[in-house]
């Protein structure tokens, strides 16, 4: 009777109007995942109209990165401090005047200028909607509240580049930052409406200048270095190698700091006395090589060795968004009902067994084969992040949720950084000095694919410190 009583909560839905509030926090986070991958798409086609070089125009990605990545020390005090409702709205008041900004910019200048505005609010947004969801969930409904906000995470990276290249090819690239204006206006409706406020946890949290700043400059500084990394097909640039030791000294003098401020530091230091957080950081940056970066080889591989069009690469990358929403409504519940551990696991057997096939693939592969097995690939990566999110989590009362917020979101950026920039120097460098024939360029895309399982594997480890439920009962 007594372990019947305990499963009961796990299985209760959760109640419509917590739903509906998720669902409208989610819709606000749509606009900046969707525009970070469309804007890839336009680069060629914004180099032509501003007739500038390259090295001018990948600004407007990086500066939007960069930007988003020193915002979220930020958002982590602010949401501690006053109601969570409207920095919601701020901020996405904010990304939609930048969005509009940006698509009615007649310079490189401005344009660039606007992202990083664009960027700031993205930042506020993306680590508003996961503290706010987690705040308004429970303990017991964590799992399928995070599958809910994760969604715009794992489908907007496949989704973006299809949209942004019909977007490109039938209208301009304007309308990649227009597209964003209905949108936009109607969750700020919604959340002016429909949102209820948010009660600070931390009204008397002081203003953490010192650490603020040093964690937005460290994860600032990484991720440029990483950037240039996967720019120039190597880590042993001066650039790269600069910009990564001063983010890792910045990180260190934060770690001295937060020590020395205790629980008053923006991310404080007792966090990671639960080994299941820690496991959670070190998880998630291994996802971002080993989940993250295949997301950014293989449109190339199906454009570059299959010979596919962009749109057609997009296209190709359907199943895999299929298997990624049929496993997330099922991880959701299995993560509230057994915890994150086994979940995990066996999500991450299943995208090792839908990346081991991208080891052998080539030109001559069936397409209906790679289809099956990047379905399969969907339904493991779908369920590595959500739990990991959820189980950052656990254990920890309201004030520690916006702090561990920061850190998890930190984490992913830099992550997320750093798989593209890795795998993509993986090929570069296997290809470095050659021609680039259909052979070589396949043999460079196996050794990407490789170092993502290679880290699949790896990440089993971390894995095993996740919580597991059925064990504590």
């Amino acid at each position: 009777m007594m372990k019947n009583n305990k499963k009961t909560p796990d299985l209760e839905p959760i109640p419509r109007n917590i739903m509906n509030i998720a669902w409208i926090l989610v819709l606000g986070a749509v606009m900046p995942m969707l525009d970070s991958t469309m804007v890839n798409i336009a680069i060629k086609h914004l180099s032509k109209d501003f007739r500038v070089g390259l090295d001018l125009i990948q600004w407007v990605i990086t500066g939007y990165v960069l930007s988003m990545a020193i915002s979220v020390p930020l958002v982590g005090w602010l949401v501690q401090r006053f109601n969570g409702k409207w920095l919601m709205i701020g901020a996405n008041i904010v990304f939609l005047a930048a969005s509009i900004a940006s698509g009615l910019s007649h310079s490189i200048n401005s344009l660039i200028i606007f992202r990083i505005v664009q960027g700031f609010g993205a930042g506020f947004i993306v680590t508003l909607v996961t503290t706010l969801c987690v705040e308004i969930a429970g303990r017991d409904r964590m799992g399928r509240m995070m599958s809910t906000i994760g969604i715009p995470t794992v489908l907007c990276p496949i989704l973006g580049p299809v949209i942004g290249a019909v977007i490109v090819q039938f209208l301009s690239w304007r309308y990649i930052f227009f597209v964003n204006i209905p949108l936009g206006i109607l969750a700020i409706i919604l959340m002016i409406v429909m949102l209820p406020d948010f009660t600070p946890s931390n009204i008397k949290a002081k203003f953490d200048f010192i650490g603020i700043l040093l964690l937005g400059t460290s994860s600032a500084a990484l991720i440029y270095g990483i950037t240039k990394a996967a720019k120039n097909a190597a880590f042993n640039n001066l650039t790269t190698i600069s910009s990564v030791t001063a983010g890792i000294i910045f990180l260190v003098i934060y770690v001295i700091y937060a020590a020395l401020r205790k629980e008053h530091a923006i991310l404080p230091l007792h966090l990671f006395k639960l080994k299941n957080f820690s496991a959670v950081l070190i998880g998630l940056f291994l996802a971002g090589i080993a989940t993250n970066g295949p997301m950014l080889l293989l449109p190339l591989f199906f454009q570059n060795i299959k010979g596919f069009s962009v749109l057609s690469a997009g296209l190709i990358l359907i199943p895999q968004g299929l298997g990624i929403l049929l496993a997330r409504p099922l991880i959701g519940k299995l993560t509230d009902k057994s915890g994150a551990r086994n979940v995990v696991l066996v999500s991450l057997l299943l995208a090792i067994l839908g990346t081991i096939p991208f080891i052998f693939f080539n030109e001559a592969s069936s397409l209906p084969v790679m289809c099956a097995v990047l379905f399969i690939r969907g339904i493991g990566i779908g369920g590595i992040t959500v739990p990991m999110m959820t189980d950052a989590y656990t254990g920890m009362v309201k004030q520690e949720i916006a702090q561990a917020s920061v850190g998890t979101r930190l984490v992913q950026n830099i992550g997320g950084a750093f798989g593209s920039a890795v795998l993509a120097t993986v090929v570069s460098l296997s290809i470095h000095g050659n021609e680039p024939t259909i052979p070589l360029m396949t043999t460079a895309y196996h050794d990407g694919f490789l170092l993502a399982l290679f880290l699949s594997l790896v990440m089993l480890i971390p894995t095993l410190f996740l919580t597991n439920k059925k064990s504590e009962k």
